[in-house]
């Protein structure tokens, strides 16, 4: 199967050696989202609330640039420096997506990339 690269300049610009997300067929694999607003590439202020919603709006911003949309996604993974945050993620959640959720896994980290609190990345199916 080809392998084809998603890049959109609407979710930061990868900040290693990786790309913004992978299609293979139907399947999309993005890449784990923080919170970097991706005019300025630095990390959005405003606490954990405004952290969520911007990983949710580049991880939206990818979606629609694969040729799917967010509600495509199937798998996310969450990963958080304070698990104590995580009802924020699941009310913030509740915002983007409806019944049935996608799989979701959440993990507790001791530090992310540029300082991030929250990192999201997702997998998803596109008919």
């Amino acid at each position: 199967m080809t392998r084809t690269i998603v890049s959109t300049p609407d979710a930061p610009a990868a900040i290693g050696t990786y790309s913004q997300a992978v299609r293979v067929g139907n399947t999309v694999y993005l890449s784990g989202q923080i919170a970097l607003d991706p005019a300025t590439m630095t990390l959005v202020t405003g606490g954990i609330d405004a952290e969520i919603r911007r990983v949710f709006a580049n991880l939206t911003a990818v979606a629609k640039a694969s040729g799917g949309s967010i509600a495509n996604a199937v798998k996310l993974t969450v990963y958080l420096t304070d698990l104590d945050h995580f009802p924020r993620v699941n009310a913030i959640m509740a915002e983007h997506f409806t019944e049935p959720y996608p799989a979701r896994a959440a993990v507790g980290v001791s530090k992310l990339p540029r300082g991030a609190a929250v990192e999201i990345d997702a997998v998803l199916v596109i008919d």
